[in-house]
């Protein structure tokens, strides 16, 4: 690993008074030759607070499994910083002996109060982070970046999590730049520059797990999106469930899109493979989403989407101050909003013409 970052992950589980122990991986074996597989202990014994420090250096790594829980907070500091997922390689070998591996860089399991900065992330096998049952969690300060062709390299995947804060993160992959899935509760996502990628997600969600959670409370702000699929989107599949799935309190404020061929998408006809049956609707209800002050530029025709559920209607859609102009130098009169069971008002200024008010038809394609 190295780069000009120094990255510290503080996962606190239990206080105690006692002074900092530094522990060196190199004094665990640890080589940085660039060709050595090393791992280490994670000082998880220790009755007080712990600083795990990996020196400058490139070091060769199988998975490295951090368990808990500890007995103090615990700080993993990378002088340097990067992670190289060595996907592309990968990918390719895969390509040639018909294997599909798709590491995660770094998992972040049943974790409380932590922080993760200054960190490069690129090149992942899979995504870049995956965050499961934790909770109290900031991203901040990083570079998150894979091939736009490299499938199923989500930048940050969060679930069943409560109290996310990401932060001053540049992400371009080959997936969801952010996605918020199951039980993915009170998030917030702020100076996020996305792109290229699938933009900002919920879901998909409703695909007929019975164990899936609500998302809610989720806030998007200050945000860029630049060549990306979508910008703003939720996602779920056109599939009946017994008991309606309910994700709401979305917040999308202060937003640029540039070039972005679905700036603001509910699809709730999600289904990327085109294998589904289409005469079904999804049973997930959305409701209670804001969407205020979005300007820019769409690639497509449709800046507004709003393909919502037969069965439970989109519910307290709000859009404000929309200025959605072509970014293929054809005109805002170009531009068009879709809207399709979709109930709530606009306000301020809507370019194109907004049709969430009437809940009318504006001649637009419907996604695919």
């Amino acid at each position: 690993m190295c780069a000009k970052y120094l990255f510290m992950l503080c996962l606190l589980a239990y206080s105690a008074e006692a002074q900092t122990k530094i522990f060196n991986v190199k004094d665990y074996g640890a080589s940085a030759d660039g060709s050595t597989d090393n791992t280490w202990s994670d000082a998880c014994k220790w009755k007080g607070d712990t600083n795990v420090v990996i020196p400058e250096g490139t070091y060769m790594l199988r998975s490295v499994i951090f368990n808990g829980p500890c007995n103090g907070a615990i700080t993993f500091q990378i002088n340097g910083g990067t992670l190289d997922g060595q996907g592309t390689a990968t990918r390719q070998k895969c390509l040639n002996n018909s294997c599909q591996i798709l590491f995660t860089s770094m998992d972040l399991d049943f974790i409380t109060n932590g922080r993760i900065e200054n960190l490069h992330s690129f090149d992942s096998k899979g995504g870049h982070f995956i965050v499961f049952g934790s909770a109290n969690m900031t991203f901040t300060k990083l570079s998150l970046i894979s091939p736009a062709n490299n499938r199923n390299t989500d930048g940050i995947k969060i679930s069943h999590t409560n109290g996310i804060n990401i932060t001053s993160v540049t992400i371009a992959t080959g997936d969801d730049c952010v996605a918020m899935i199951s039980g993915a509760k009170n998030v917030r996502i702020t100076d996020v520059f996305c792109g290229p990628g699938h933009g900002i997600s919920v879901g998909s969600l409703g695909g007929g797990n019975p164990l899936e959670l609500p998302v809610e409370d989720i806030v998007v702000m200050n945000c860029t999106f630049n060549g990306s699929s979508n910008g703003v989107q939720i996602k779920t599949w056109p599939f009946p469930l017994k008991t309606p799935l309910k994700v709401s309190n979305f917040t999308y404020e202060d937003i640029v899109m540039i070039n972005v061929q679905n700036p603001i998408f509910i699809n709730q006809q999600y289904c990327p493979e085109h294998n589904c049956d289409l005469s079904k609707s999804s049973s997930v209800q959305i409701s209670n989403v804001s969407y205020k002050n979005i300007r820019g530029s769409s690639a497509t025709d449709v800046a507004v989407n709003f393909n919502c559920s037969k069965e439970v209607p989109c519910q307290d859609v709000t859009v404000e101050d929309i200025d959605l102009m072509s970014s293929g130098g054809k005109g805002r009169q170009k531009l068009s909003n879709f809207c399709f069971n979709v109930k709530g008002s606009s306000f301020g200024k809507q370019i194109p013409p907004s049709c969430v008010a009437s809940n009318r038809f504006v001649s637009a394609p419907l996604p695919n």
